[in-house]
């Protein structure tokens, strides 16, 4: 899959058949849709186009938004390519961007850069300056500069009842299956291996401290998850630990991760991570040895849970 980030210098020489959104999370309801603008592309000899923006049009249009996102533009594009996408283009969202008028966005966008031919949208999708164009003036526009518009109807979009909003609210609460469930993937957590005071390896479960660059990327509700990444080709499992580490007076909010078995020297790495179940909150225990004692039991259950999952 090929990713545009400057649409600006960006013009097309193949008709096209694109569909329009943020897509944040990439989920299931999400997914419906790239398959059937995947579909129709093979079937009608057309590039499939996705047009997305960034930053979060609420991020841009309301200062006080402190929305965070499910997927880092990366990660995005990874699902996408997975999915077998043609093109993912991406707009930065400007105040500029968004008093362009509904005909201007059309005929400077759709037609003169993206070439499509035809366009799937939403029955409900709004365009234009102040949302003010709907579905029938699209399609009016189609009549006059030469595309198609495939409208995905009320029941098609309500049969998958699962929204970006739902997800985000579900990892607010740590509810890391029902997330994952809506999504369609695990969740997931990209970032550097940095070091950190050790004092993992001061209680024999030494960790890796992951920094996540983004920091619009949400972070799931505080507590202990078991996870998987993939390093070096090679599957590992292992605890990670988002807080503050009250046990040891932590001040700032950590994302580490101990590796089950696991003794490479990953330091400086880019590694992603994938949650698969959540063990339970972070608490402050009266002692180290306490702490020690319950990560002895998270450990347990964890393997409990991989030899569950390596059953399967």
């Amino acid at each position: 899959m090929r990713k545009v980030k400057n649409i600006e210098t960006y013009k097309s020489a193949e008709p096209t058949v694109v569909t329009i959104g943020t897509f944040d999370g990439v989920h299931i309801g999400h997914q419906k849709i790239i398959k059937r603008l995947i579909n129709t592309g093979k079937q009608a000899g057309l590039k499939s186009v996705i047009l997305t923006f960034f930053p979060h049009p609420r991020m841009v249009l309301q200062k006080d938004s402190n929305i965070k996102l499910i997927n880092t533009i990366k990660e995005r594009h990874d699902i996408l390519d997975q999915l077998g996408l043609d093109l993912l283009l991406i707009k930065t969202f400007t105040h500029e961007f968004s008093r362009l008028s509904a005909e201007d966005f059309v005929k400077d966008i759709l037609v003169d850069k993206i070439n499509a031919k035809k366009v799937i949208i939403g029955y409900d999708h709004r365009f234009g300056r102040n949302r003010n164009a709907d579905i029938n003036d699209l399609k009016a526009f189609g009549h006059t500069f030469g595309f198609e518009v495939e409208e995905i109807s009320a029941q098609d979009i309500n049969d998958v009842a699962v929204s970006s909003t739902k997800i985000r609210k579900a990892l607010a609460g740590g509810e890391i299956h029902k997330a994952n469930a809506y999504l369609g993937y695990n969740f997931m957590l990209c970032g550097l291996v940095a070091k950190g005071k050790g004092l993992g390896k001061q209680l024999n479960y030494p960790t890796a401290n992951i920094d996540i660059e983004e920091d619009y990327k949400i972070i799931p509700k505080q507590g202990s998850y078991i996870v998987r990444s993939k390093i070096n080709g090679i599957l590992i499992y292992g605890m990670m630990n988002i807080g503050m580490n009250p046990t040891v007076n932590g001040n700032k909010q950590t994302i580490e991760v101990h590796f089950i078995d696991f003794d490479q020297d990953i330091y400086g790495e880019i590694i992603q991570i994938e949650l698969l179940h959540r063990l339970r909150d972070e608490e402050k225990f009266e002692s180290v040895e306490a702490l020690k004692a319950q990560l002895a039991k998270d450990k347990q259950t964890a393997l409990d849970y991989i030899a569950k999952q390596d059953a399967q």
